[in-house]
C-alpha cells in the first residue's frame, strides 16, 4: 500500500486530538504510515530525512500522553519535526516543504499554533521550555511544557545552562517540565533492553516518586541516614544508567529506554507527566530508522536532495561544478601540507564544511569540538597564543553565537585566526534561520579584523592563503553551492592585501561589488556600459580605487549579498564621507527584514540582487537607459 495515496489511518489525523481516539494497536500501524509518508514526501521535495525516521514513534508518543497545543512541546534544533508537521494538520502541505511560500523545514510559530517555538539553531529548547513552564505557573496556568533535544545539542554549552536553572527554585515556583533526550549515536547510552526498560518505568511511576519523598521526609530529620540514602540511591541509578549529571542538576532521570517501543515510551511519557518538577527522560532512537539505506548511512542521508526511495541516492551523471565548500576543504589540505602550523577547527559540521579529507590526512590537527560555537573561537584564540595558525570553519549565521569570544578573545589579543564563512548570503531552502545576512555588518566593525569576500572559486582560494599568512584575525565569506565555475589553480597564491580591481570600463556609473553577485553585476553593466570592480576587500576598503572612480564617475552603486543596513555599502559611504567627497550612492543588497526559504536564484531576483535587478534599480535612480533586450546570466 502507497502511504502516499492511501493511507488508511493517516488520512484520518488532522490533529493530535484525532491521535489520541486510536488504540494503543492503531497507533504501531499508524507510526508505519506516517514513516512511509515521510519518506515519499522528502523524496520528492528534499529535505532533512535521517532524522525525521528516527523520531516517528516519539512525535506519536508526545501527542499522544500530552495535551497538545495547550501542553508545549519544544522541538531542538527542529530539523527533525516532518511528522509533527503531518499529525498537526499540514499533512497537505508537504509537497511544499522548503519551498518558496510553502512551509518551513523547522518549526515556525506563524505556521501553526502547534509550533510554540521557532527553532533552527541548537540547544535552545531547554531554556524556551523552561520560561514557557514558569509563565504557566505565574499565570496560574495548567500546562506542561516539554523539550526534546538531540545528543548533539546537548553538546553546546546552553542546553547545561538551562538545566543549571531548571532545576532550582525561582522565587518559590519549580518549573513542570520534561527534557526528552532523543539519543540517536548511542553515543552515551548503555544498550537497551529489558532491564532498562522496567526500571524506567519503575522510575518515572508514582510508586517510585512517593516513596522517595516520603523517605526523604523522614529521613531528614536524620541527616547521616539521609545522606546514606541520597548517595545509595544516586550510586544505584548511575551503576545502572548515565543520569548522575542530570540528577545533580536537580533533574529526575529516567531511562535510557527504546525510542521506538510504544508500548515503553508511552506508559513511562504518562508516568512522568504527572509528576511535578523538573523530569529528565532519555531515549535511545536511530537514524533512518524504518529505510534500510537511510540506516546504513544517515550521514548522506540527513539533509539529500530530490531522490528515487526504491533506488536510493545515486551519483548525478554529469560532474557537478565544484562548490566553495569543496574549493575550501581542499585548500585546508593544501595549506596544511605547507604549514605544520595549521590547525582546523569545525563545531559539528565536519561534513557540511568540506573537512572530511583533511579530518582523515591530519587526524591530530583537526578538532570537531561539537555543538559549541562559543568554544571553537576561544579555543581558536588558545592555539594563536601558542604560535599556532587556527582555521575555524563555521556558517556565517553560526558565528552569531560566538560573536563576544570573536571580539573579546580573537580580536582584542589581535590574534591570527582565520575564519572561514560557508553559507554567507541567501542559502535558499534552510530559510532566514541559516541565512548569513549579517556577517558583513557585524563584522566590518571590529578592530583589528579584515573581511573579504572573493567573486568566484578560484580567488576564494587566494582569499584564504592571504588571510592564513596575515598576523591578525581575517574573515573570508563564501557562499553556498557554486559559483561562475571559474578554474581553480592548485597553487597557495594570495591577493594583494586591501586592493579591488576594475572588471570593466565603462562611463557615468560605477558598480562596485563584493562577493560573488560581481557576476551579475558585470551583466548588468553591459546593459548600461557602467564600469565595475571587483572590490574583493571589505575591509581594509580600498579606498584608492574607491575615490579614483568616485572621481571619475556621475555616481556610485554598490552591490552585496548582505544586509544593507551597515553592510559594505555602508563602508563605501563612510569611506567618502571621510575625504569629504560629496557624490550619489546607490546600496543595493537584503533589505531590512528576514527572507524566508525558497530558490536561492528566485530570492535574490526577488530582491533585486540578480543581473536585471541591478540593472533596473541603477536605471530607475539614475535614469540610465537600459537595452531591451534581457540579460542572460
Amino acid at each position: 500500500m502507497n502511504a502516499m495515496t492511501n493511507p488508511s489511518l493517516l488520512s484520518r489525523i488532522d490533529s493530535p486530538a484525532d491521535l489520541r481516539r486510536l488504540s494503543r494497536a492503531e497507533l504501531k500501524a499508524l507510526a508505519v504510515e506516517l514513516r512511509q509518508y515521510v519518506l515519499q514526501s522528502v523524496s520528492k521535495t528534499g529535505g532533512h530525512l535521517s532524522s525525521n525516521l528516527g523520531t516517528v514513534e516519539l512525535t506519536i508518543a508526545l501527542h499522544y500522553v500530552f495535551d497538545t497545543p495547550n501542553d508545549r512541546l519544544v522541538w531542538d534544533v527542529g530539523h527533525q519535526t516532518y511528522a509533527h508537521k503531518i499529525l498537526t494538520g499540514r499533512r497537505e502541505r508537504m509537497h511544499t516543504l522548503r519551498q518558496l511560500n510553502g512551509i518551513s523545514g523547522f518549526p515556525h510559530r506563524d505556521e501553526s499554533e502547534y509550533d510554540t517555538f521557532g527553532t533552527a539553531h541548537s540547544s535552545t529548547s531547554i531554556s524556551a521550555a523552561l520560561g514557557m513552564a514558569l509563565a504557566a505557573k505565574i499565570k496560574g496556568e495548567q500546562r506542561k511544557a516539554v523539550a526534546i533535544i538531540g545528543d548533539g545539542a546537548m553538546s553546546a554549552g546552553m542546553a547545561f545552562e538551562a538545566m543549571n536553572n531548571a532545576g532550582v527554585s525561582h522565587g518559590g515556583l519549580h518549573a513542570d517540565m520534561l527534557v526528552v533526550l532523543n539519543d540517536n549515536d548511542m553515543s552515551i547510552s548503555p544498550p537497551v533492553g529489558a532491564l532498562n526498560k522496567y526500571l524506567a518505568r519503575l522510575m518515572s511511576g508514582k510508586f517510585y516518586a512517593t516513596a522517595r519523598e516520603g523517605a526523604k521526609s523522614v529521613l531528614k530529620n536524620a541527616p547521616p541516614l539521609f545522606e546514606l540514602a541520597r548517595r545509595f540511591e544516586e550510586h544505584a541509578k548511575g551503576m545502572i544508567v548515565p543520569g548522575t549529571i542530570f540528577e545533580e542538576l536537580g533533574f529526575n532521570y529516567v531511562g535510557p529506554i527504546d525510542g521506538h517501543d510504544l508500548d515503553s515510551l508511552i506508559p513511562t511519557l504518562e508516568n512522568l507527566r504527572d509528576l511535578p518538577g523538573a523530569q529528565f527522560l532519555h531515549v535511545v532512537t536511530k537514524k533512518g530508522y524504518g529505510y534500510k539505506l537511510a540506516e546504513a548511512d544517515p550521514v548522506n542521508y540527513h539533509g539529500p536532495g530530490k531522490f528515487d526511495p526504491a533506488v536510493g541516492l545515486v551519483k548525478p551523471a554529469t560532474t557537478p561544478k565544484q562548490t566553495f565548500t569543496q574549493v575550501f576543504g581542499q585548500w585546508l589540505c593544501d595549506m596544511a601540507e605547507a604549514d605544520p602550523k595549521l590547525v582546523g577547527i569545525t563545531p559539528a559540521m565536519r561534513e557540511g564544511s568540506g573537512m572530511v579529507e583533511f579530518h582523515q590526512r591530519f587526524p591530530q590537527r583537526c578538532h570537531d569540538v561539537g555543538i559549541a560555537e562559543q568554544h571553537a573561537v576561544t579555543f581558536a584564540a588558545g592555539l594563536a597564543c601558542e604560535g599556532l595558525k587556527p582555521v575555524l570553519a563555521i556558517y556565517s549565521t553560526f558565528l552569531q553565537r560566538g560573536y563576544d569570544q570573536l571580539i573579546h578573545d580573537v580580536a582584542i589579543q589581535n590574534l591570527p585566526v582565520t575564519f572561514a564563512l560557508d553559507r554567507a548570503g541567501l542559502v535558499g531552502a534552510d530559510g532566514a534561520t541559516h541565512a548569513g545576512a549579517y556577517d558583513i555588518a557585524y563584522l566590518r566593525c571590529i578592530p583589528n579584523l579584515g573581511l573579504i569576500a572573493p567573486a568566484d572559486e578560484n580567488e576564494c582560494r587566494m582569499a584564504l592563503s592571504t588571510a592564513h599568512r596575515r598576523d591578525h584575525p581575517v574573515a573570508v565569506r563564501y557562499p553556498r553551492g557554486a559559483g561562475a565555475g571559474v578554474e581553480v589553480r592548485r597553487t597557495l597564491d594570495e591577493l594583494p592585501w586591501g586592493r579591488g580591481e576594475v572588471r570593466r570600463r565603462g562611463e557615468r556609473i560605477a558598480i562596485l561589488a563584493f562577493g560573488t553577485l560581481l557576476y551579475p553585476a558585470l551583466a548588468a553593466a553591459e546593459r548600461l556600459n557602467a564600469t565595475v570592480a571587483n572590490m574583493r576587500f571589505i575591509k581594509p576598503l580600498d579606498g584608492e580605487l574607491l575615490i579614483e572612480l568616485a572621481r571619475t564617475h556621475e555616481a556610485i552603486v554598490s552591490v552585496e549579498e548582505g544586509c544593507v543596513m551597515g553592510g559594505a555599502g555602508s563602508a563605501v559611504m563612510e569611506a567618502l564621507h571621510a575625504v569629504g567627497i560629496v557624490t550619489p550612492v546607490l546600496s543595493l543588497g537584503l533589505p531590512d527584514a528576514f527572507i524566508e526559504h525558497g530558490d536561492p536564484a528566485k530570492l535574490l531576483a526577488m530582491n533585486g540582487l540578480d543581473a536585471d535587478g541591478i540593472a533596473t534599480s541603477i536605471a530607475a535612480r539614475f535614469g540610465a537607459r537600459p537595452a531591451l533586450v534581457r540579460v542572460k546570466t
